[in-house]
């Protein structure tokens, strides 16, 4: 037996109607009919009759002939006067949908009520509390009819009675009494009982007299929830109180939608406020208030049937959005999330929506945040200023572990939102192919309307938010993630003719890798035919939300930082100038205001770049974008080098010499996402990349620098630099870096590193790059040498560049030199002037504007001289570096003299009368110690040392070389224990060699001292040993074109570009040189061979004169 059925109370016999007089206005018969037309012709009139069958009053009747006590017998006329059924009326299927677990007492009771429960025998009548219930006759309990069923189950879900004297159910609910339906009842001698053919009539007299002031959907919902609840508590019913109980859920759910769109039917004039399903979207669906998913399931299923249903659901989500474009994270947004993530667990409601014109509208880039439909959602964002101003409210007395905290609740906060806009988003991709493409259209529309945000200069007002771009770029990673997976297996589904293929991505007005704007329009102007696959849509849409998106937002920090300082300078000026205006009012005023502004400026500010800050330092975001960057990563040397690489197979370089086009139009910013996410990682959040680094990072680095021919922005290539130098840095447990140990250690770096960054070494000199980059450049390119030189399979490269490739070498060491000269020279020469400003502020009668003149040349001066000094001890130790390895190297013609005069410069300047100079306060500040500059400058000495066109050339620079120099060098080694004794004797005994050869070679000048104009070098004044023709006719040395073209490729006296190998040996002119040569020498040969002797070396007549001939020839 159904257990509804068990113990149920026959019910009280039905009381006379109440005359008419006391019954309040009603519609008349007439007008009742003609609504019930109107709703019959809504309703459509679908197969099914609720009023026969099993259904019916005849099919449910009792079996007796008798009729029910306290039920009046029909007389013959009413028999004969038929009652209006509510028959061939049309009944919606209904589609299941998951049930809910009732979870309010109205749930509790109703369920309780259905199951019958029995009287406790303590609460019967007139049984006192607690005591046992008298003994009592046991009269059998008559079974609940079909009738009686239906009048209790009804009103109890309906909240109505037709029953004057039944004002409450069972359970203590109030009834409302229906007193038209109980007159007709009453006029039709019928039982005074609701009952299934009757129940819309009685639906419709209860909306009727529902109060005007609310909202009758929220009466009808009641009663929905009440039904489905009953249904669900139904144990193995009989079929007429299922049938029962599906009418009644029917037409309930029917009225529901008829209150929404069709509120005349009830008497009611329209209200948009409560026509409307908003309030209970925005409730959870546990809320005995909120849509259930029962209802929003039945209402799909409607959809074919009843064409008003989704643009009603698709209004109420219309109007969500558009409140919560009003709202930010400080407002109670998270029920307007919640609304749109129950909508999308259906897709029919879904593709409705994305169907709405304001899906998609053309906006502006910021319109796009409030006037789309997923706008306002994603625009939700604690970058919002005003939740800046709350999370970080005060900032400037904020302490670090406050920051941090509030930091920490804010990425909580936000990693929670961006959770569910990805359950949103998904749902949309997967609703239907025409929604997901409008999902991606939407997308793609907010890259290309705001381009202007990767501008030097630009509008926030013209532009999307930080906040709304960095949710759309996480979304975007996160429908990335499928298919990257750690072997890059699904790499190769990345079409590279996406942009050939009607891209929704607009780069035209993007900077391409290596085409201008012509070659690219022409590459791209022939299609390929094709539709491109998801993952190729959504591959290209995250690399544009990157660069218009999240790298947008991490470049933006770096301007704020100068506006705080701007604003911070500005408010400590004014304060300076307080004291001075205290007796005047007006500007005393003007200057607190200005103060007031300035000062909020500047916590907005520090907000805003704590807030930006806490959003970009988020772990879990941050890896997904490493894990995307490593995918482009391998796609893009896949696309280079036409080949199928992966981190597992091997890399040939140098890159093909014909560049594939598809790779050259592609948007620099696909190269340029990759190394400004790289080192914003390295920079700000390392601990995300220990695990996530692999050999596609080194080898990106590599190959783009060795073939740096495939891209055309030098900025780009340095910081490719940028990104191996940083690295370096240690971290945690690695000693040198992410990449220190892969690059000494790993096969393609071993074979490749090297040669890539001593090329950009040489090529950075020649181009855009600003003067003062390149230096930067190169001291970056020396920390990467230092890290890997641990491994002498770099020695032993090096040493065999020098030898393979002589003149690659030649081009690097010197413009090492050059280097080292230069900032060697800048940063010296920097401390004489602060040791005159150091000494002038100490003077007490120095004037406040004076004082302040002098501290601001002292500043410049300071930076100036730290950068400088920072670059020479670099540069210099390199140079003792590579001196240790391959001495020979550096005493090549082309490079020895040079070499010499300028380590014998700067060793002048430290240890000679100039050093005095040097004496600055505090020189460890400006990176300034002479006990290592020194004994790194008398390194590289004596590694050159065993070379005698090195002691030539020493002994031969007019300029700076002096013997006593060389002697208190030796003084300053010994006296200030900076080299052992060993080496200050080594030391001693070069500078014997230098003072020996300087002898002779004073002398060979007096023989040489009357040489023809003609014999020597028009620029260098010296006799020229190897005559050439340059392309401009001119005549000059050999050895001085070869240093010119080293650091500068162009003729020297027309400025046009030249090579070595345009010059023409001037031969007869070079005979009649050494015919010359050789007359002056044998004049004074015989004098000076024993003398010679004693001084070079040891060894025979023979090796003496050997050694003056090379002297000779060498002799500038």
């Amino acid at each position: 037996m159904d257990p509804t059925e068990e113990q149920q109370q026959p019910p009280a016999p039905a009381p006379p109607p109440a005359p008419a007089s006391t019954l309040p206005d009603a519609p008349d018969r007439e007008t009742m009919e003609a609504i019930r037309r109107r709703r019959l012709e809504k309703l459509g009139g679908g197969p099914g009759s609720s009023g026969s069958g099993a259904n019916s009053p005849s099919a449910t009747s009792p079996t007796s002939g008798t009729p029910t006590s306290g039920t009046p017998v029909p007389s013959e006329r009413e028999k004969a006067s038929p009652i209006v059924p509510i028959a061939n009326r049309s009944q919606i299927n209904i589609t299941p949908s998951p049930s809910t677990t009732p979870r309010d007492k109205a749930a509790s009771s109703l369920i309780s009520e259905e199951l019958g429960s029995k009287r406790r025998a303590s609460e019967l009548e007139g049984s006192p509390s607690g005591a046992p219930a008298p003994p009592r006759n046991k009269t059998p309990a008559r079974e609940e009819t079909f009738e009686d069923y239906a009048d209790r189950i009804l009103g109890s879900i309906f909240r109505v009675s037709v029953d004057a004297t039944r004002t409450k159910d069972v359970h203590g609910h109030k009834l409302a009494f229906l007193p038209n339906l109980s007159q007709e009842l009453t006029d039709e001698v019928a039982p005074l009982k609701l009952s299934q053919d009757r129940l819309e009539e009685a639906i419709m007299e209860a909306a009727t007299e529902y109060p005007k002031d609310r909202p009758l959907f929220e009466y009808l919902l009641g009663c929905w929830k009440r039904v489905v609840r009953t249904l669900k508590a139904l144990r193995n019913p009989s079929p007429q109180k299922e049938g029962l109980l599906k009418e009644a859920r029917r037409l309930c759910f029917s009225n529901c939608i008829f209150a929404l769109t069709m509120p005349e039917l009830f008497s009611r004039d329209a209200n948009p406020v409560q026509d409307s399903l908003v309030p209970y979207l925005l409730k959870e669906v546990e809320n005995e208030n909120g849509l259930c998913m029962d209802f929003i399931a039945e209402a799909v299923s409607r959809f074919d049937e009843d064409d008003t249903i989704a643009p009603l659901f698709t209004k109420a989500m219309v109007d969500i959005s558009s409140k919560l474009s009003t709202m930010s994270m400080n407002d109670d947004y998270k029920p307007y999330v919640n609304a749109l993530k129950t909508y999308a667990r259906y897709a029919p409601l879904v593709n409705e929506l994305a169907a709405h014109p304001c899906f998609q509208m053309a906006q502006s880039a910021p319109g796009i945040e409030k006037n789309t439909l997923l706008g306002p959602f994603f625009r939700i964002s604690p970058l919002q200023p005003e939740v800046a101003a709350v999370y970080f409210a005060g900032p400037r007395t904020m302490d670090p572990r406050h920051i941090a905290t509030s930091q920490s609740a804010l990425q909580m906060t936000l990693s929670a939102h961006q959770a569910d806009l990805r359950d949103i988003i998904n749902a949309f991709i997967r609703a239907s192919n025409q929604t997901r493409n409008k999902v991606l259209d939407w997308f793609a529309y907010i890259m290309n309307v705001n381009h202007k945000r990767r501008a030097m200069q630009h509008d926030p007002r013209e532009v999307s938010s930080d906040g709304f771009m960095i949710n759309i770029t996480v979304i975007l990673d996160c429908l990335c993630e499928p298919f990257m997976d750690s072997t890059f297996s699904k790499v190769g589904r990345i079409d590279i003719n996406y942009f050939r293929r009607n891209p929704r991505i607009d780069i035209k007005d993007e900077t391409k890798l290596n085409a201008d704007q012509a070659q690219s329009d022409k590459f791209y102007s022939t299609k390929v035919d094709g539709d491109n696959n998801f993952i190729t849509e959504v591959f290209f849409l995250t690399l544009a939300a990157h660069h218009y998106g999240s790298e947008a937002t991490n470049a933006k920090l770096k301007s704020l930082d100068r506006e705080i300082k701007h604003f911070e300078k500005n408010i400590a000026l004014m304060e300076a100038e307080r004291p001075k205006i205290m007796s005047r009012p007006t500007q005393l005023r003007q200057l607190d205001e200005a103060l007031k502004k300035y000062t909020a400026f500047l916590e907005a500010s520090m907000s805003l770049r704590m807030c930006i800050s806490g959003v970009s330092l988020e772990q879990k975001m941050q890896a997904r974008s490493l894990q995307f960057m490593r995918y482009v990563t391998v796609w893009l040397l896949r696309v280079a080098s036409g080949t199928e690489y992966t981190p597992e197979k091997s890399l040939q370089l140098p890159l093909p010499a014909s560049q594939p086009e598809a790779f050259r139009c592609l948007p620099e910013y696909a190269l340029q996402d990759i190394v400004d996410n790289f080192k914003f990682v390295f920079r700000e959040v390392p601990q995300v990349i220990v695990n996530a680094v692999g050999d596609e990072l080194i080898a990106l680095c590599i190959t783009f620098l060795e073939s740096s021919e495939y891209v055309k922005n030098p900025y780009l290539k340095s910081s490719l630099i940028t990104l191996l130098y940083q690295g370096t840095w240690p971290r945690y447990h690695l000693s040198k870096g992410f990449l220190g140990e892969l690059m000494t250690s790993t096969k393609f770096a071993n074979q490749y590193l090297l040669y890539a960054v001593m090329k950009f070494y040489i090529e950075c000199e020649l181009t855009e790059n600003g003067f003062y980059d390149k230096f930067n450049i190169r001291y970056e390119i020396f920390q990467i040498i230092k890290c890997v030189w641990v491994n002498d399979h770099y020695r032993q490269q090096l040493v065999q560049s020098s030898k393979s490739n002589r003149s690659f070498f030649v081009r690097f060491v010197n413009l090492l030199m050059n280097d080292a000269t230069y900032v060697l020279d800048e940063g010296l020469g920097k401390f004489p002037k602060i040791h005159e400003f150091q000494v002038k502020l100490k003077d007490p009668s120095l004037s406040q504007q004076d004082r302040e003149k002098i501290e601001e040349e002292l500043r410049e001066a300071e930076t100036r001289a730290t950068s400088f000094m920072q670059l020479a001890n670099e540069t210099v130790g390199m140079m003792r570096l590579f001196t240790t390895t391959l001495s020979e190297a550096f005493t090549m013609p082309e490079i020895v003299q040079r070499l010499a005069g300028m380590l014998d410069y700067n060793l002048d300047m430290l240890t000679g009368p100039k050093s005095k100079n040097l004496k600055v306060e505090n020189p460890e500040k400006y990176h300034f110690s002479p006990k290592t500059l020194l004994p790194e400058i008398a390194d590289i000495y004596l590694n050159l040392g065993s070379s005698p066109a090195f002691v030539e050339a020493v002994a031969g620079d007019g300029r700076s070389y002096k013997d006593s120099t060389m002697q208190q060098t030796a003084q300053i080694l010994r006296g200030k224990h900076l080299k052992d004794e060993h080496e200050v004797r080594a030391w001693e005994a070069l500078c014997e060699k230098f003072r020996k050869a300087k002898e002779i070679l004073e002398q060979a000048e007096l023989d040489f001292d009357d040489a023809p104009a003609e014999f020597e070098d028009p620029i260098m004044g010296i006799l020229m040993t190897d005559p050439v023709i340059l392309p401009s006719k001119h005549v000059v040395d050999r050895s001085t074109i070869t240093q010119h073209l080293l650091s500068d490729p162009k003729d020297p006296y027309t400025r046009q570009p030249m090579g070595i190998e345009d010059v023409v040996p001037a031969a007869e002119l070079r005979e009649r040189i050494e015919r010359w040569k050789e007359e002056k020498l044998v004049e004074a040969r015989r004098g000076r061979e024993e003398k010679l002797a004693e001084v070079v070396g040891q060894g025979g007549e023979e090796s003496v004169r050997g050694e003056f001939l090379v002297v000779s020839s060498l002799h500038v």
